[in-house]
C-alpha cells in the first residue's frame, strides 16, 4: 500500500485544516487506517484511527471532540478534519495502514505503511 498525505499548512490557532490521506495498491477493506504525528523534539504520538469499513473510531484523548477521522471508501482516502486547532497541534502529521481483523490500535508497530508526513503549523 502506497500512501500519500496531503493537505497540511499554517493556520492561526482556533482554526481548521482537513488532511487527506490517498491510498493506493494493494489495498483492503480488513485495514485499519490511523493518523500520528510528531512534533519537534518530541516522539511520534498517535492521533486516531478508523476501520476502512468505517464504523468505530478511536482518538487519542487530546484531539477528542476537535479532529474526526473518515473515510471515503470510492475514493480511497482518509481524511482527518482538525478544527479548534491549537499551538501544541504542530507537528508533522503521517497517515498509516496495517492489518486489523479486529478492534483499533494505538501502536505504531501495529502499521507497516506510512505516508511521507504533512506539516500542520498553528500559530497562537
Amino acid at each position: 500500500v502506497q500512501l500519500q498525505a496531503s493537505g497540511g499548512g499554517l493556520v492561526q490557532a482556533g482554526g481548521s485544516l482537513r488532511l487527506s490521506c490517498a491510498a493506493s495498491g494493494r489495498t483492503s477493506r480488513s485495514y485499519a487506517m490511523s493518523w500520528f504525528r510528531r512534533a519537534p523534539g518530541k516522539e511520534r504520538e498517535f492521533v486516531a484511527a478508523i476501520r476502512w469499513t468505517g464504523g468505530s473510531t478511536y482518538y487519542t484523548n487530546s484531539v477528542k471532540g476537535r479532529f474526526t477521522i473518515s473515510t471515503d471508501d470510492p475514493k480511497n482516502t482518509v481524511y482527518l478534519q482538525m478544527n479548534s486547532l491549537k499551538p501544541e497541534d504542530t507537528a508533522v502529521y503521517y497517515c498509516a495502514s496495517g492489518p486489523r481483523k479486529t478492534g483499533l490500535s494505538r501502536s505504531s508497530n501495529d502499521y507497516d505503511s506510512w505516508g511521507q508526513g504533512t506539516l500542520v503549523t498553528v500559530s497562537s
